[in-house]
């Protein structure tokens, strides 16, 4: 035997793994089968998803046409605009007993009086004690809460300069009770579309002037994106309007040197402004049921220079589904008479105060209204 094949002999064996049956296995064939079979598995999955998907995106209508949109940077969320928690502190009340109690007037009315005051949208006290309210589909009401009498103002089928309003949101009344200003969200969404009409972007809200003595009603404002809430100033010389889609704040001057002007009252707020409702202090409340994050991701300022993806999303999700991935950070935002950003109150995770519509100062507290939330807040301003 040669020294070769000694050392041929003397090379160790590789152990060999043998099984039940007395087999040993095919390690290298029976992992590469395991593998294609998981790679085919996976590939037929994702085709699966994949067409489906891709026949939605081409075959589906989406029920909106939006148009690209130009924001600023939002405001960061410093100095007055610091997150806080002080709408934590706020107490629910009738919970579970109401469904988005939106609007808030104070007549020293009782619980037991809601079912004669339905569910508005904008309501308001008027120099007699009734109340003027806005209904989303139905028109301007005149309501008086201790007869049970209602009176129909302006009926939403009454076409304004040949256009129907579909979506009566907010209103404000001069002391004599004489002009009623309020807003026309859009002639082409009701209120249960609101969202749709906030991704869209549609700019055919208008802000309306009614005379309850000669029953005319006139256009101030149109072309507005998701015209809200409105307010009239302490002295009656202009009305504000709350541009919801846009972040904004407009002002239309109804007497003095700019009387029939317009012009930005405040631009680039931190949130997307619902109703505007006076304060003690001579400024206004603005409430925000979803704000702008900086630092931070807001979702509706980076869709707004993509409407595709809007197109896309709308064409896969419902509008309920689309708002379970809206942040519930609650907003409450006290402006000075020149607009200036005076102080803010914050729930962040929506935790008490929830879908904040409007702030209502009476005697010293808060009360805070939603368009989903099934209760009214009440904050005290002491406690904050």
């Amino acid at each position: 035997m040669s020294e070769a094949d000694g050392l041929r002999q003397r090379r160790p064996l590789r152990p060999q793994v043998v099984t039940d049956n007395g087999q040993a296995p095919e390690a290298k064939d029976g992992s590469s089968f395991s593998g294609r079979v998981f790679r085919v598995t996976f590939l037929m999955l994702a085709v699966s998803l994949t067409i489906p998907l891709l026949g939605a995106m081409l075959l589906l209508d989406s029920p909106i046409d939006p148009q690209p949109l130009s924001f600023k940077e939002p405001p960061l969320l410093l100095g007055v605009l610091q997150p806080n928690t002080k709408l934590q502190q706020a107490e629910r009340l009738f919970e579970n007993q109401l469904i988005g109690p939106e609007s808030i007037a104070n007549i020293g009315e009782t619980r037991d009086d809601e079912p004669a005051c339905g569910r508005p949208l904008g309501i308001r006290v008027g120099p007699n004690g009734t109340l003027f309210v806005a209904d989303a589909y139905k028109g301007l009401f005149e309501v008086n809460p201790w007869k049970r009498e209602v009176k129909l103002l302006i009926s939403s089928e009454t076409p304004i300069e040949g256009r129907k309003m579909s979506f009566v949101n907010d209103l404000t009344i001069t002391q004599d009770g004489r002009k009623i200003y309020f807003t026309d969200s859009s002639s082409k969404w009701q209120r249960r579309d609101y969202l749709l009409l906030v991704m869209e972007g549609t700019d055919d809200g208008r802000l309306l002037e009614y005379d309850t003595e000669t029953k005319e009603v006139k256009v101030l404002l149109d072309q507005l994106r998701f015209p809200n809430g409105v307010q009239l100033s302490p002295a009656e010389d202009f009305v504000l309007v709350a541009e919801t889609t846009m972040a904004r704040i407009r002002r239309f001057y109804l007497s003095g040197l700019m009387k029939g002007g317009a012009d930005l009252f405040v631009e680039n707020l931190p949130g997307f402004p619902d109703n505007i409702r006076p304060s003690s202090s001579g400024g206004y409340w603005v409430s925000m049921a979803t704000i702008r994050f900086n630092p931070g991701f807001s979702m509706l300022d980076f869709l707004s220079e993509r409407p595709y993806i809007k197109r896309m999303i709308f064409k896969l999700f419902s509008q309920e589904t689309v708002m379970k991935f809206v942040p519930r950070y609650s907003l409450v935002l006290e402006l000075s008479d020149s607009g200036a950003f005076r102080r803010s109150l914050h729930d962040p995770d929506g935790q008490v105060a929830s879908y904040i519509s409007e702030v209502h100062e009476h005697d010293g507290h808060l009360y805070l209204g939603s368009f989903r939330a099934p209760f009214l807040c009440r904050l005290s301003l002491q406690s904050v």
